[in-house]
């Protein structure tokens, strides 16, 4: 075994490993079972306070609240006592320490594999502002304000797949995954906090205390603290201004950092205008401290730190004024706790909320729909590894290893994240699959061509890989840029997307340059492997596809034209309640004649009721459940609604409760964040292809996408609205099944555009007509494979799969098949006219592929392998 298999393996299974690590266990342990097990010290007298703590168990005091509070009462030191081997010997305080190993140890408990709210259900609450506003118009930009920030304090990187949405005139509904407020109550209470910051000037002469008059322009207030030797919590009172210095617009973001003698804190780095404010006001405490110093008077002058109303700190200067934009909040805090203070301070409220309803959220897909789709997904998963291992043989089956380890990297990844894994995210995984084996297959095609010259397989393989890394790089990074831009312009599922898409494009690329191909060095090194590639799609396919460019651009640009004009005439019912908002109807039912989220489904499409998202909730502390109708906006549609479902269910005896609006869990700011990012994301595919190939290259790649972006959305409306193929609607899932059609059309352009490239340098005397034609027909296998595998994928998901995973893979499929026809007869016509079918207008201003240095030195070693 050679060094180069040898480091590629051992890499290998170290990302697996960590990977795998970030995803077992799969799924929840029982906490009380989970703690019983995990005590490493003194069995006995831990037995015994478990049976104590059990014992003060109720309906408002779960397993995890008892064990803190009979700990704390006890005065019992859970880590020195049962939890030796946990680290928490830096905090000091007893109740703060039993209380971060109580929620370490409910977090170990818990499964890796995040699952989303259609999937396993959830928790969720409402959220009121205290204050409502008579205007109606400023209340609901309010409202509005409020919802965006919550999303960013509990979606921070877009992939947790929350709920959030207005219930004007003053609530929200949060409705998060995988959480159980039964067992964990706490779990609302950093969301609520508004984090109204502000900093003040301590008075330098008289603190509070009994006949100490309070003096005018100051208010008391106290300070907690962790005495540092015993951890007990003290106290120190202060007068500070009423008026604060700064406010907390002065932060432009903060994060937590390790402080200067142990603990955590939060450091802030301020605006501009911040900055300036903030050295003003050091500056004139350490001039009055110079003044006082000079005159003997020893009183130093104290900054304070109020948050939410309470006083986090009161500091002194150390070295004079602080002038450069910087500044923290100390405290001693716990690594969480100054990640969640800096969470809220970057993300603050104008409002001080409280919480309302709290209530459990059964899964938002009917039993049968969520088996039926994910026996789709594994439909369409199995197709796409029988047909690689039937075609490629023993190269497939290593294909289809390296592709299922790039999917777990993904999940390790996105699970270290706060990812959540919803059943729109099993069908993109999947499809994932089929996109994924598009490097393997690049590969392999470019090995059958070097061993159609004569070479030997060893050295088939070596040159095979160096031939197509340029083009596996090039498609890679243009599909990167996209997902940077979506991850730093995008909000929400579009930022999520972006994520993940970046995600996926490493762990692919990492599955087909490292693991698979020190598989294959391994196999053809021991002599295991001494054929590869018995089957052929297209040997020698020799079309003139230039010669159709006109009418199948022509008729393609018309397509695209009926599908804009469909959106345009159908724009009041192509967006569905994720979008638009909606009314939801909230019924009581009689418990012994639940109706089934399926029937209720059938009844919508059989009575045409429209958009109709039921569910059932169950209040916190209460057995019984509620079934929750989310339905659209139409005129008449509650009374429809409420009269279909007493008729079809009078067993249930349906008595409504309430009616409210609701408004649309994607904002307007995260659709327009969409589009913005899209226009970016292009700009910055033609700046790189520019850069890197060509302008001409850029504007038929950007023109192609453009096409398959209107195209595949004119479609899907057309055949949802006119043959009631799908539903023609769009909800929050297709937002990132559209964004993936802008990654796979930019994929397939590029490979073909390498291609071109490289047969310019190849065929110096061929015509650019010529050229061009070749190029496509030399990647053409590559392109249908691919199409094929990744439309296997969706097919089994459009044909086995149910609800919105229907719609995702339809929209998906037309994007394919767009994205494939695209690169032939729109991105390569488009370069041919810009250049007027002149090859000296390219050549003169085209890049050469570049030899990589790597190529270079090992040149005598190609060599050599070639002669073997």
């Amino acid at each position: 075994m050679n060094i180069s298999v040898i480091w590629k393996l051992l890499v290998s299974v170290l990302v697996v490993g960590w990977a795998l690590a970030n995803l077992l266990p799969l799924e929840d342990k029982d906490f009380g079972d989970y703690l019983e097990a995990r005590a490493t010290a003194n069995p006995v007298e831990y037995t015994a306070f478990l049976e104590r703590a059990k014992a003060n168990v109720n309906d408002e005091t779960p397993l995890i609240l008892a064990v803190k509070q009979t700990a704390n009462a006890e005065k019992l030191d859970l880590y020195g006592e049962f939890f030796p081997e946990v680290n928490l010997v830096e905090v000091k305080n007893l109740e703060k320490r039993n209380n971060i190993l109580v929620d370490v140890l409910y977090d170990h408990s818990r499964g890796k594999l995040r699952k989303g709210l259609d999937l396993a259900g959830g928790v969720a609450f409402t959220l009121e502002m205290d204050e409502e506003v008579a205007d109606e118009t400023a209340a609901g930009k309010r409202l509005e304000k409020a919802t965006e920030i919550m999303q960013d304090r509990v979606n921070g990187l877009g992939v947790a797949e929350p709920i959030i949405r207005a219930i004007p005139p003053n609530k929200l509904e949060v409705q998060l995954p995988g959480l159980d407020l039964k067992k964990n109550p706490e779990a609302a209470d950093e969301l609520k906090k508004p984090a109204r910051l502000s900093f003040h000037l301590v008075h330098r002469d008289l603190i509070p205390g009994p006949g100490v008059q309070t003096p005018p322009g100051y208010m008391a207030m106290t300070e907690e603290f962790e005495d540092k030797e015993t951890g007990e919590m003290m106290e120190r009172q202060y007068f500070i201004t009423r008026l604060p210095y700064a406010s907390g617009s002065i932060v432009d973001n903060a994060r937590a950092t390790m402080g200067a003698f142990g603990g955590y804190e939060v450091s802030l780095n301020l605006t501009d205008e911040g900055g300036q404010i903030f050295g003003e006001m050091t500056e004139e405490v350490d001039r009055e401290d110079q003044r006082r110093e000079a005159q003997g008077r020893p009183a130093r002058g104290l900054i304070a730190t109020v948050l939410d109303g309470k006083l986090y700190s009161a500091v002194g200067l150390s070295n004079g004024a602080i002038w450069g934009g910087a500044a923290s909040i100390t405290g001693n805090y716990t690594l969480l706790e100054a990640q969640e203070l800096a969470n809220v301070l970057n993300n603050p409220l104008e409002y001080e909320l409280k919480v309302g309803e709290k209530y459990e959220v059964s899964p938002t897909l009917a039993e049968d729909a969520r088996d039926s789709s994910v026996k789709a997904a594994l439909t369409g998963a199995g197709l796409v590894v029988a047909f690689m291992i039937l075609y490629y043989f023993v190269a497939g089956f290593i294909a289809m290893i390296s592709v299922s380890l790039a999917i777990i990297i993904v999940l390790g990844v996105l699970m270290s994240v706060g990812g959540t894994l919803t059943l729109p995210g099993v069908a993109a995984l999947v499809l994932t699959i089929g996109m994924a084996v598009d490097a393997n297959i690049l590969i392999f095609e470019r090995i059958r061509e070097e061993l159609r010259t004569g070479k030997s397989l060893k050295a088939a393989l070596q040159s095979g890989y160096d031939k197509a890394f340029s083009t596996i790089i090039d498609a890679n990074v243009t599909t990167l840029i996209t997902a940077s831009i979506l991850i730093w312009l995008g909000t929400g599922p579009v930022k999520g997307f972006g994520v993940t898409l970046a995600i996926g494009i490493g762990a692919s690329m990492f599955g087909a340059l490292i693991i698979s191909r020190w598989m294959l060095e391994l196999l053809v090194n021991i002599g295991l492997m001494k054929k590869m590639l018995p089957f052929n799609l297209l040997k020698s396919a020799k079309f003139t596809f230039l010669n159709y460019r006109k009418p199948a651009f022509i008729i393609s640009w018309l397509i695209v034209a009926a599908g804009v004009v469909a959106v345009l005439t159908h724009r009041d019912h192509i967006l569905g309640i994720d979008f638009r908002g909606g009314v939801e109807l909230t019924f009581d039912f009689d418990q012994a004649n639940k109706p089934s989220l399926t029937d209720i489904y059938e009844l919508a499409d059989a009575n045409d009721l429209g958009e109709v998202q039921p569910g059932y909730l169950s209040l916190i502390g209460e057995d019984a459940e509620r079934l929750k109708v989310q339905i659209d906006l139409d005129e008449g549609r509650s009374e429809q609604v409420i009269t279909v479902l007493e008729t079809a269910f009078p067993d249930a005896k349906l008595v409504k409760i309430s009616e409210n609006l609701i408004g649309g869990s994607v904002s307007h700011a995260i659709t327009q964040n969409a589009f913005a990012s899209i226009a970016v994301a292009l700009f910055g595919i033609l700046l790189y292809i520019w850069l890197r190939f060509e302008f001409g290259y850029g504007l038929g790649a950007v023109v192609a996408t453009i096409h398959d972006l209107l195209m595949s959305i004119g479609i899907y409306v057309i055949l949802g609205q006119f043959f009631e193929i799908g539903s023609g609607q769009f909800t929050a899932p297709m937002v990132a099944a559209v964004l993936m059609i802008v990654g796979y059309s930019i994929n397939d352009t590029i490979v073909v555009f390498d291609r071109i490239r490289e047969e310019l340098d190849l065929n110096p005397d061929m015509t650019l007509f010529d050229v061009v034609n070749l190029g496509i027909n030399r990647t053409l296998s590559r392109t249908l494979l691919t199409s094929i595998t990744t439309l296997m994928a969706a097919l089994a998901l459009f044909i086995f799969g149910a609800g919105v995973v229907t719609d995702f893979a339809l929209i998906f499929i037309i994007g394919i098949i767009t994205g494939t026809f695209s690169s032939i007869f729109i991105a390569s016509p488009v370069f041919f006219w810009y250049h007027k079918g002149d090859r000296d207008h390219v050549t003169s201003t085209h890049l050469e592929r570049p030899t990589y240095e790597w190529e270079t030195t090992t040149r005598r070693a190609k060599d050599e392998a070639e002669k073997a």
